[in-house]
């Protein structure tokens, strides 16, 4: 099991990236969170095995609307208490 910090940028707001990432990542049983950023980025951390969160990237990804750019990662500590993945609003 890994956790990560995406960073995505490109059309991903106001396209339904946060929705797709949530229902993505409670299908494959990923935890973490997911909220925008002023700057208008997105940032997620995410957690599960690495080919589960590549398959998430990939779904989200190929949404209708949404045109990811690029993608910055960091890797993090697992949170072994975390149980769910939710959506977060801004600071």
């Amino acid at each position: 099991m890994v956790r990560k910090r995406l960073t995505f940028e490109g059309r991903v707001q106001g396209v339904g990236f946060r929705y797709r990432a949530y229902y993505a990542a409670q299908e494959l049983r990923l935890t973490g969170w997911v909220k925008n950023q002023w700057d208008g980025s997105v940032v997620m951390e995410v957690q599960g095995s690495e080919e589960k969160i590549d398959a998430l990237i990939s779904q989200i990804n190929n949404g209708r609307f949404v045109s990811i750019s690029r993608i910055d990662s960091k890797s993090l500590p697992v949170d072994e208490e975390e149980k769910s993945f939710n959506i977060r609003h801004y600071d």
